[in-house]
């Protein structure tokens, strides 16, 4: 792998890549603006729930993956509006899959998931509640997710 880009701002490097790059949003406008790099790998790390153009953002993603590369999305989706600058949309996995199609991956190379239950999403009905432990359920309830993502491979 050559090295991965990471979009939001988050820090990926504790996964040992062996180069890493990563632009933080919103100062980087991933609807408006590329790299002059390939990726093997890009993540976008709870970014394209804040933008107001995010089928421009994908296909710029798509432009910037190496044949062969990899995308990997996360989005909430059962989760309160939390403006960074905007709010913009939430994705089923459905959803965030023919996104992805229409931004060029090919439906055979998108896999998507999700996860949530009642509890994670009562829990965060009035401010954002730190991960405890066994303090909240950790069981899945395909019915409430919380997260939803896709790993599409171009």
């Amino acid at each position: 792998m050559r090295w991965p880009l990471e979009i939001s701002g988050s820090d990926w490097r504790d996964f040992s890549f062996r180069s890493y790059e990563s632009v933080e949003f919103p100062n980087f406008d991933i609807c408006k603006e590329m790299l002059n790099s390939k990726f093997d790998l890009i993540i976008a790390e709870q970014v394209f729930e804040h933008l107001l153009w995010p089928y421009r953002a994908g296909r710029n993603v798509y432009q910037m993956l190496d044949m062969g590369g990899y995308f990997l999305i996360t989005t909430p989706f059962l989760v309160r509006i939390h403006e960074c600058p905007v709010d913009c949309s939430r994705w089923t996995e459905a959803g965030l899959r023919y996104l992805l199609a229409e931004c060029g991956f090919s439906l055979e190379n998108i896999e998507t998931g999700s996860w949530g239950n009642r509890a994670c999403i009562r829990a965060n009905e009035k401010h954002w509640v730190a991960y405890r432990g066994w303090f909240h359920s950790l069981r899945n309830e395909p019915d409430f997710p919380v997260s939803v993502w896709a790993l599409a491979r171009k």
